[in-house]
């Protein structure tokens, strides 16, 4: 015990005397940039070129090998989309298999294998290493491209273009693109339907014969392999491939941005305000500011505790986030500031974003702002190196951006180094406000607001692919108001002669059932909606056998039903539900409570529109458009509220075809925030003496 109590005060004393040396009122100092251990990384070139790298790790028994292309950016004019589509064919059936046959070897041995334009990935357990590798060599060298299978791409992409038309991420993309590069660099040139329409077979053929070459080709090994044993399969597998000479490209540097400039792309009826604050940037990725530019950027916007962040959501409660990015690239890079806001807050919010753009360029970085993405940078890095695959990235990179070679090793090193005058050279060097373009995606009416963060004090208005756009809605025509469009638009819509009354035999249909078909995610999406007079209503989506949402309206109480439990429909949407409830109801519609406001004329889809500001019984509004031609209904928009949250749901009409003397549309396209549905009618039944016990 006196022995235990002798070493107990020992090691008080010594604690004491600690504490009284220790002064916490002082940060400790950083350690040295701790050595980093990329392990052994192998090289080797086969005869036609093909460069292999291997990274040996026997953790599990697992082989991945990963093939990718070094080749110039295309410009790939009117048939945009080829170089892409060349990738995803080149996966779908070889001379010797089919998709088919392809898909069910992969299966079978529990692989994976997926092309795209650069290159292929594949990778299985290793005892199945050669069956997948004779199958990766039989894709790579000897694929066979069929019409049936481009066709089905070109469908899939054209799919997805129209989705992103009322995506603000993708119009700021598409849009951001060819004004910084303009459309006849390759960043600038746009994939639109016509241009996938244009891809030939033929063309796909040549890209693939001319490209897919060993000589540009980079093959990274990773696994539970040896060096000895990753050059025997190369030169069984790939030692046949045929080099050849491929082409190279080059492409003028984009002018230089002179002045701040405000381009504004108008999407009815946004509340938010989609921001992009950006300007083309000279850095390359072997530049040596690139380590100072990626701490640089972690400060000003690169997290949720940088400064734009924490300024904009944090500070002022403009948005949900705001972000930066430096994107280096051997021709030409980018910076860009970005953010959502609300539509009232637009110009308060861009105020901040120059606030901090300004202090980065003329005020130093904190000791501890700088040592804390220090410290953040060295933990990310090292935890990155757990997964083989970034060794391997970082020795086909260190070749493909012509690097040191210890660069990667070092590279902890360089961070370390990075000093608050350093951060400050970068920022002046590289982050140019007096020159940004000022990209914003929203609704014009707050567009006037943004005119004087431009040099010239104009905003310039674009379309989604970066086409000048009109700023302001044309006047309808002389004599034209709100009554008259409806009235053509019934005319249209019920085969009446203009001044006469509507057919008599709209009077003898009591019941209208419509279904309605979509793809989401790969189902299909079912909605039947009926109708009953004199006011009866009832709609049901489904999915296969389960029922998603229903909403039924007796004639007096409105129920909806479904995932997310049952609720009654009260106030204005009862009101809405109730006007849905009436059979025709575009011949009735100043009966049931509508009022209409001529806006004036804007083109749809290429042709002119009377715009129509529409009061629904209840007070919500909707924006309709009405084709000047036809009369037909083309597009609505409406907003919509759930919890704190508001979109703009937007539908596109078309299609129309005649039923039992009726024109009604047979295709509608719905977009609600990210989402979208392409709806299209099955079949529309009248007179099916519904029974009243559907709509309770």
């Amino acid at each position: 015990m006196k022995k235990l109590i002798t070493i107990v005060c020992a090691i008080t004393v010594s604690f004491g005397t600690f504490a009284q040396k220790l002064d916490r009122s002082i940060k400790p100092t950083a350690g040295p940039a701790p050595e980093i251990k990329l392990g052994d990384i192998e090289s080797f070139t086969l005869e036609n070129g093909l460069k292999v790298f291997v990274v040996e790790n026997h953790k599990l028994p697992k082989v991945a090998y990963s093939m990718t292309l070094d080749m110039d950016p295309i410009l790939e004019g009117k048939m945009a989309g080829y170089v892409s589509a060349t990738g995803e064919l080149l996966g779908r059936g070889t001379a010797n298999r089919s998709k088919q046959e392809i898909d069910q070897e992969i299966d079978f041995i529990g692989a994976t294998l997926s092309t795209y334009s650069t290159g292929i990935y594949a990778a299985s357990l290793k005892k199945h290493q050669d069956k997948l590798l004779a199958i990766m060599a039989d894709v790579l060298m000897n694929a066979d491209f069929k019409q049936d299978e481009l066709d089905k791409i070109k469908k899939q992409t054209i799919s997805g273009l129209e989705s992103e038309k009322s995506n603000p991420d993708a119009i700021a993309g598409n849009v951001k693109s060819v004004l910084l590069y303009g459309k006849e660099h390759p960043y600038g040139e746009l994939t639109t339907a016509e241009t996938v329409e244009n891809i030939t077979l033929e063309k796909c053929k040549s890209h693939y014969k001319t490209y897919f070459r060993p000589n540009i080709a980079y093959m990274a090994v990773v696994g539970d392999i040896t060096v000895e044993e990753v050059k025997a399969k190369m030169e069984k597998y790939f030692g046949a491939w045929e080099k050849g000479n491929v082409p190279s490209h080059a492409y003028e540097t984009p002018d230089d941005r002179t002045q701040t400039t405000v381009a504004f792309v108008h999407k009815e009826g946004s509340t938010q305000s989609s921001i992009n604050i950006t300007h083309p940037m000279d850095l390359t990725n072997n530049n040596p500011d690139v380590v100072a530019m990626k701490i640089l950027n972690s400060i000003l916007g690169g997290s949720s505790t940088a400064r734009l962040f924490m300024n904009l959501r944090e500070g002022h409660g403009y948005t949900y986030g705001a972000y930066s990015r430096i994107h280096p690239d051997e021709l030409i890079g980018n910076f860009t500031a970005s953010a959502k806001v609300r539509n009232e807050v637009t110009d308060s919010s861009l105020v901040e974003f120059f606030v901090e753009l300004k202090r980065i360029i003329n005020e130093d970085v904190s000791e501890e702002d700088l040592q804390n993405v220090k410290n953040y940078m060295t933990g990310t890095f090292a935890y990155t190196l757990q997964n083989p695959q970034t060794i391997a990235r970082f020795a086909i990179n260190t070749q493909k951006y012509d690097l040191p070679a210890d660069y990667y090793a070092t590279y902890l090193k360089k961070v370390a180094a990075v000093t608050i005058a350093d951060v400050r050279r970068v920022a002046q060097k590289y982050i140019h406000p007096e020159k940004a373009l000022i990209l914003i995606v929203g609704d014009k009416e707050i567009a006037p607001k943004t005119a004087l963060f431009s040099a010239e004090n104009k905003v310039y208005y674009y379309n989604n692919q970066g086409n000048p756009a009109k700023d302001k809605i044309k006047a309808a025509a002389e004599g034209v108001t709100a009554e008259s469009v409806i009235e053509k638009f019934v005319t249209a819509t019920y085969l009446m002669a203009p001044g006469k009354k509507l057919n008599k035999k709209l009077s003898k249909i009591k019941d209208v059932t419509t279904k309605l078909d979509a793809s989401i995610q790969g189902q299909v999406l079912t909605m039947v909606r009926y109708q009953k007079a004199p006011n009866l209503f009832a709609s049901v989506m489904s999915m296969g056998p389960m029922t998603i949402q229903k909403e039924t309206f007796n004639g007096t109480v409105g129920k909806k039903s479904g995932m997310q439990g049952d609720k009654d429909i009260t106030g204005s949407d009862l009101e809405e539900l109730k006007a849905s409830s009436t059979i025709f109801a575009d011949t009735k519609l100043k009966e049931l409570g509508y009022t209409f406001e001529l806006k004036g004329v804007e083109p749809i889809e290429g042709k002119d529109a009377h715009k129509i500001l529409v009061t629904k019984p209840g007070g919500a509004t909707e924006t309709e458009w009405y084709d000047v031609a036809s009369g037909f209904k083309v597009k609505t928009l409406s907003i919509e509220t759930q919890g704190e949250e508001s979109f703009s749901v937007i539908t596109y009409i078309s299609d129309y075809k005649e039923v039992n003397g009726i024109v009604l549309p047979h295709s509608i396209k719905v977009s609600f925030g990210p989402q979208s549905l392409d709806m299209k009618v099955t079949s529309i039944e009248m007179n099916q003496k519904l029974s009243d016990d559907l709509f309770e």
